[in-house]
């Protein structure tokens, strides 16, 4: 036997990844960027409060963590005002979204996503075989509407929809992401990623009655809370779906030092209305650098601001290419017609200085 016997499923698989990583990039140019400003991380940090609590538990570091993250539960029940059963804590959102796949897709099950959303819970729908289902944006949002529609026209049994969404940063109101629950087929849950909700405006995180079977959300201490690196996400749901997840998640995929840091951060409102404040100023900022290159940025609900470079796809990889080769790094979409955007991160005012320098320079090179 020359290689290991692959399922056929993992054979047919292509061998992509949904995001190369800016380290990966780095090593590949031969030198480090001068701002990073692409994988919307919370480059103001984490709280204080979390950082003394991550060193503190470093010493303890030799022990597995609490396989129930329990305290780190408790307090995010009382955080929600729900109960601690309704919630599941995990190795952030990507994490959970692939135990979440892997409890309902099998192959060949039907699942429906927008074209061009979150790339990652693709990845996972792929590597368990399920069906994918793609509606396309509507005045850059995701429509639910359509994508409960298409659900009903195909059997889907799982629904992703992001809101505020990944990576247009545009957002609906929570209330009305309700009310069109009415339009969710019977027996389809609907994946509600809430990974931007705390830099997004009031009214935005979805009421949904905790023990609705239709519904689970997902929320994460990578952006607002600055963790992004410790991989701590969670989920809120009926409680007989948390439960199920027992069933195929790693029970010691949580270390030590990232749940005492959440603990900590959580606890710290104040540091997570400091970096809101830092975030909605940056937006304003990154605004006003897209507008003053005859640019139009997109109304954001999220920690970046998606800019319209004007063009098609072409022309905004010719803007990143250039924006990269100087030492900046930023993403842009990858599905026409949102393709015709680049996607920057909030950051301090040295980083997007260095973006607002970059930036004029890598639409003369476009535009050549």
């Amino acid at each position: 036997m020359k290689t290991p016997r692959y399922t056929p499923l993992a054979a047919s698989l292509p061998s992509t990844v949904p995001f190369v990583g800016p380290e990966t990039q780095e090593r590949l140019r031969g030198s480090a960027f001068a701002a990073r400003l692409g994988a919307n991380e919370n480059i103001f940090g984490p709280s204080p409060l979390a950082i003394e609590a991550m060193q503190a538990a470093a010493e303890d570091i030799w022990k597995y963590g609490d396989a129930e993250s329990y305290e780190l539960v408790q307090a995010l029940a009382k955080h929600h005002g729900i109960s601690p059963a309704n919630i599941l804590v995990g190795e952030g959102i990507d994490g959970l979204l692939g135990y979440l796949v892997r409890l309902l897709i099998g192959p060949g099950d039907a699942v429906v996503t927008s074209s061009g959303a979150y790339p990652t819970f693709n990845y996972h729908v792929a590597g368990f075989g399920g069906d994918l289902h793609m509606v396309p944006y509507r005045d850059d949002h995701e429509d639910p509407q359509a994508l409960f529609a298409k659900a009903a026209e195909v059997g889907a049994k799982l629904v992703y929809l992001a809101n505020p969404d990944n990576p247009m940063g545009s957002w609906h109101s929570g209330q009305s992401i309700v009310d069109a629950l009415d339009q969710l087929p019977e027996g389809t849950l609907l994946l509600l990623d809430e990974a931007y909700v705390e830099c997004a405006p009031e009214g935005t995180a979805a009421p949904v009655d905790i023990e609705d079977p239709r519904v689970i959300r997902m929320r994460t201490f990578s952006k607002a809370y600055g963790m992004a690196g410790a991989r701590v996400g969670y989920a809120l749901a009926q409680a007989d779906l948390i439960r199920a997840f027992n069933k195929v998640r790693n029970h010691f995929g949580m270390n030590r030092a990232a749940q005492a840091g959440a603990l900590a951060a959580l606890k710290d409102q104040d540091w997570l209305s400091h970096v809101q404040a830092e975030i909605a100023t940056s937006r304003v900022h990154l605004a006003e650098i897209a507008t003053e290159n005859g640019l139009v940025p997109l109304p954001s609900a999220t920690n970046f601001v998606t800019i319209d470079c004007g063009g098609d796809g072409a022309f905004a990889k010719a803007v990143l290419d250039s924006l990269v080769a100087q030492g900046v790094f930023v993403r842009m979409p990858f599905v026409a017609p949102q393709n015709r955007c680049i996607r920057v991160s909030c950051g301090p005012e040295e980083d997007i200085a260095l973006f607002a320098t970059a930036l004029p320079k890598a639409l003369a090179e476009a535009r050549s």
